[in-house]
C-alpha cells in the first residue's frame, strides 16, 4: 500500500476509531488471490472486545461504501485488536504493558526479561526476575536505548480484576 493511500485511509478512518474511545494501531492491506484484505487493528487502555470490534468493523465499512478510499476492487474488511506477540513500540503500549513481563532488547544487545512496573515520560521501571533464588533486582530503562520489545505470554498470571477481588 503506498504512503498516500496508507495516509488517506489513516485520515478517513482515524476519526472513526477515536470516536468508539479506541486507538488506530495499523492500517495493512494485502492481497489474498484475486481480491486484497484491509486489516484494521485497533486497542484501548481497557483492551477490545469482539462487540467492540464488529460494532467498529460496521461504522467503518459504511464510510468506506459511501467513499472510494478502496477503489472498485473487491476487499475484505478485517477490523481486529493486536494479538499478544504485537511489538512494543509506543509509549502507550508500555503503559498497557504495566504488571506484565516483556522481553527487551537494548540498543547494545544486551536482552532480557522484566516485569514492566512503571511509565513515564522517558522510560520504564522494571523488575528483572531473580535467578537461582536470588531476589528480583529494580532497572531503569530509557525509551531512547530500546531497540525492540514485546510482552511475553505468562498463562499463570493473575487478570487485574483477578487481583483487585
Amino acid at each position: 500500500m503506498s504512503t498516500t493511500h496508507s495516509e488517506r485511509l489513516r485520515g478517513l478512518l482515524e476519526p472513526l476509531v477515536s470516536a468508539k474511545g479506541l486507538d488506530l494501531e495499523e492500517i495493512e492491506v494485502s492481497r489474498a488471490g484475486r481480491r486484497r484484505v484491509l486489516r484494521i487493528v485497533v486497542d484501548s487502555d481497557d483492551g477490545v472486545d469482539l462487540d467492540a470490534c464488529a460494532e467498529l468493523s460496521r461504522t467503518i465499512s459504511t464510510t468506506l461504501d459511501e467513499t472510494d478510499a478502496m477503489g472498485e476492487d473487491e476487499y475484505q474488511l478485517e477490523v481486529t485488536s493486536p494479538g499478544a506477540d504485537r511489538p512494543l513500540t509506543e509509549r502507550r503500549h508500555y503503559v498497557r504493558a504495566v504488571g506484565r513481563l516483556a522481553k527487551i532488547q537494548l540498543q547494545e544487545g544486551d536482552e532480557f526479561v522484566a516485569r514492566v512496573l512503571a511509565v513515564d515520560e522517558d522510560g520504564l521501571d522494571l523488575e528483572v526476575p531473580g535467578v537461582k533464588g536470588r531476589k528480583p533486582t529494580a532497572r531503569r530503562v530509557a525509551f531512547a536505548s530500546i531497540a525492540k520489545a514485546r510482552v511475553e505470554l505468562e498463562f499463570n498470571r493473575k487478570d487485574k480484576k483477578e487481583e483487585e477481588a
